[in-house]
């Protein structure tokens, strides 16, 4: 069996805490290392746990959630995020995917739905909600205020941008292309530098707004 996802959560409520530590102890391959009542606790508790995945609020006495991830991403730019929140006001969802989390589910979702999400973000994959994705979508619509880049992508690196939108995962494009993961990770580096992107999600967003790749490619 695969070593356990460690998990520390961040929530200001009690119960709220409560109910997400027993939904995720359920599941054999997780547990949860550490809780944090507020922002400046979760920090602490990742530089001390290290976890595999981040789950946190927005809205947290001392710091903000959104302060935590920048504080979080930039001693570890490997962190994986996942924010579980009642917000979907664009003034939360966008600093937080720009800030570099992962994931962003609201508090509506599944008890499955969850469970899946700390999945797919401890695997390096974004998890939406579908109300959240389609914000983007929209928001990355609109006229990009970034300088194209000096360098254009190469063929390839858009070949490997394409199936990041398609929700692949570096093993897969790996096997696809017939490369060695590591050589999809550089390309995937290069790709968020040259287009002055944070991470995957936003690396996504960007092929679908510039029609490179579509939501129901093959």
């Amino acid at each position: 069996m695969s070593e356990s996802i460690r998990i520390v959560l961040a929530d200001d409520h009690a119960i709220v805490r409560k109910g997400l530590r027993t939904l995720i102890m359920s599941e054999p391959e997780m547990e949860v290392v550490a809780e944090a009542a507020d922002g400046v606790e979760v920090v602490e508790l990742v530089r001390q746990h290290q976890p595999d995945v981040i789950l946190l609020d927005m809205v947290m006495p001392r710091q903000s959630g959104l302060e935590a991830i920048v504080q979080i991403k930039k001693e570890n730019p490997e962190a994986r995020i996942l924010v579980l929140t009642s917000f979907a006001e664009d003034d939360k969802v966008f600093p937080a995917v720009k800030a570099g989390a992962l994931g962003y589910l609201l508090k509506d979702s599944s008890p499955e739905q969850l469970i899946q999400a700390i999945r797919d973000v401890h695997r390096g994959e974004s998890s939406l909600h579908p109300a959240i994705a389609l914000k983007l979508i929209r928001e990355l619509s609109r006229p990009s205020d970034l300088p194209p880049t000096e360098e254009p992508l190469t063929e390839r690196e858009v070949e490997v941008l394409k199936l990041v939108a398609q929700g692949l995962t570096n093993h897969e494009i790996a096997d696809k292309l017939v490369l060695s993961e590591r050589t999809v990770g550089n390309h995937i580096g290069n790709i968020l530098s040259k287009l002055h992107l944070a991470n995957r999600t936003q690396a996504a967003l960007y092929a679908l707004r510039e029609g490179i790749a579509r939501l129901d490619s093959e």
